[in-house]
């Protein structure tokens, strides 16, 4: 067994950066992950929201492990958790950790070590995922208000337009 952590600061909120994390697939980084399923969502006690998800994925399994069909004993359980920064409220940290495990060869530990080093490559792309749907949140917001905003003044050109 191997474990993996990282840990990143987003410059943004949390509400926004969790907005994010929640419409995350697809997206052109990530093209590995081909179907989300929320297996478990809920709001503890203590107000922190819990949400299990499932995703289906296709991608580079080391050739290695591949050649030799030990792709069934292969198993990576990864957990992220998104909070407000302690001292800065407009950041965000997320930690992440994935626990890989390869079992039935002789060769297990290097093969979790090349697991690991697909891992990390994988999350620097996820968190530019992250940052291009916020990016995508940010324009459909802009595009909301302008939308609005021309609602409002077409609305009150009406109003004076009966008015008179």
């Amino acid at each position: 067994m191997k474990i993996w952590t990282s840990e990143h600061v987003f410059d943004h909120p949390w509400e926004t950066v969790m907005t994010a994390a929640m419409r995350k697939y697809p997206n052109p980084m990530n093209p590995c992950v081909v179907g989300v399923d929320v297996l478990d969502r809920h709001v503890d006690p203590s107000g922190k929201l819990h949400s299990h998800r499932l995703l289906s994925t296709e991608w580079g399994i080391p050739s290695i492990v591949k050649s030799i069909s030990f792709t069934n004993l292969v198993s990576v359980d990864e957990r992220l958790v998104y909070k407000p920064h302690p001292h800065e409220p407009h950041k965000t940290i997320l930690t992440q950790e994935a626990i890989i495990s390869v079992k039935g060869v002789s060769l297990s530990s290097y093969l979790e070590g090349l697991m690991a080093n697909t891992i990390s490559s994988n999350a620097k792309k996820g968190r530019e995922a992250l940052e291009w749907v916020i990016k995508r949140l940010n324009a459909e917001i802009e595009e909301f208000a302008a939308s609005a905003r021309g609602t409002m003044r077409n609305s009150m050109a009406a109003a004076a337009f009966v008015e008179k």
